[in-house]
């Protein structure tokens, strides 16, 4: 049996994340993922859920998710709430950009279209969120920003 977890420590973990209302966003576990249909919103294999494994203290993920494991054990169960500003921050209205259509096209190669996910030249992701004849609002925040996340946690193993 080893002690408690430390920055330094790496760590195995089986989770669920989800938002404030319930509803699943990420998960280790393929029948969850199935359940709430990840497998076909994010385009995934059953096999490519798989439990989560990051160095503690690193920055590797979240801080709230980081710190959060400090001090728990192997087998140990804990719910954790990850306000936006220990996850992906808070929702910059500065990183929505309105582009010409014309210009958006020219940039992407295809037509605006509401959900329509693109990568700029910068390597920025965002998604198109609004359209109209004459611009293209498209949002640069990630798609958590802004959001409080819980997440139910399984330390599965600790190097």
């Amino acid at each position: 049996m080893t002690g408690p977890i430390e920055p330094g420590d790496r760590v195995r973990l089986a989770y669920v994340g989800c938002y404030e209302n319930g509803s699943v966003f990420a998960t280790s576990d393929p029948e969850v993922a199935a359940e709430h249909g990840l497998l076909e919103a994010q385009g995934k294999e059953r096999e490519e859920f798989e439990p989560l494994s990051f160095t503690v203290g690193r920055g590797d993920v979240i801080e709230g998710l980081d710190d959060a494991v400090v001090g728990m054990g192997a087998d140990e169960e804990a719910e954790v709430t990850v306000p936006p500003e220990a996850a992906y921050g808070e929702h910059d209205p500065e990183r929505v950009r309105e582009y010409d259509p014309e210009t958006f096209e020219g940039m992407v190669g295809q037509l605006p279209e509401v959900g329509l996910h693109v990568e700029a030249e910068n390597g920025l992701h965002g998604d198109v969120t609004a359209v109209t004849g004459e611009h293209v609002a498209v949002d640069f925040n990630h798609e958590l920003a802004g959001k409080t996340l819980i997440f139910d946690v399984r330390v599965l193993a600790v190097d």
